[in-house]
């Protein structure tokens, strides 16, 4: 089974919808439209005529830039982590290594978090639609969700290199518990809808690094 390419860096859409021709520029502003519909209805509740109306084009036209729902969600799931990256990894790395770098990405990771509690998070949703349904869907929500928290980890091990950390921290294990923070969050703000869900994700996330610090 042929995987998709890997994930890169991306630049802002304003910018690089004045760098493609025309038909790509089409292309954009459909995977653009796209994204937003899934961020309410999923990948799955996606559908190629919802999209036509909604870019005002017929059926053949928008299925002619992708050729597959599979692609057209792929592509929903690669501009998703193109944002993701720009808005949350792309900051922190302004930030020296170690601590601060780490306290920067979860607080863009958390920002991203609240934008996005009234729509819905595509990784989340796309794990509950695709966990059971292999297939290429499923492979590119795993490779960005692996490749941002691949850095993540990598983070918290350059926490514990420059001193920051204690020396025996095991930077999974920490990787592990604050993607939890995430996880739960979304759980308590979005579907229980409690109060006060935001600020207790951020004591956590205090609590661990007072846990594990040198």
């Amino acid at each position: 089974m042929s995987r998709t390419p890997p994930l890169t860096i991306a630049p802002a859409p304003q910018a690089r919808a004045r760098a493609l021709p025309k038909g790509q520029q089409t292309k954009a502003a459909i995977v653009d439209t796209a994204l937003r519909m899934a961020a309410q209805v999923g990948l799955e509740g996606l559908s190629i005529g919802a999209l036509a109306e909604a870019m005002e084009m017929s059926k053949s036209g928008v299925f002619a830039h992708f050729g597959s729902r599979d692609e057209l969600q792929i592509s929903v799931v690669r501009e998703y982590y193109a944002r993701f990256e720009r808005e949350v990894f792309q900051p922190a790395m302004e930030q020296p290594r170690g601590l601060p770098r780490l306290q920067a990405l979860f607080k863009h990771w958390m920002r991203f978090t609240s934008a996005e509690l009234d729509s819905g998070c595509i990784f989340i949703s796309g794990a509950i639609e695709f966990d059971d349904r292999p297939g290429p869907v499923r492979d590119a929500l795993i490779e960005a969700v692996e490749t941002w928290m691949a850095a993540f980890t990598r983070a918290i091990a350059q926490a514990r290199e420059q001193g920051h950390l204690a020396a025996d921290v095991d930077e999974h294990q920490v990787a592990f518990e604050i993607h939890g923070l995430i996880l739960v969050l979304h759980y308590e703000a979005r579907f229980l809808q409690r109060p006060g869900a935001l600020e207790r994700a951020v004591q956590g996330f205090h609590n661990i690094l007072a846990r594990y610090r040198a």
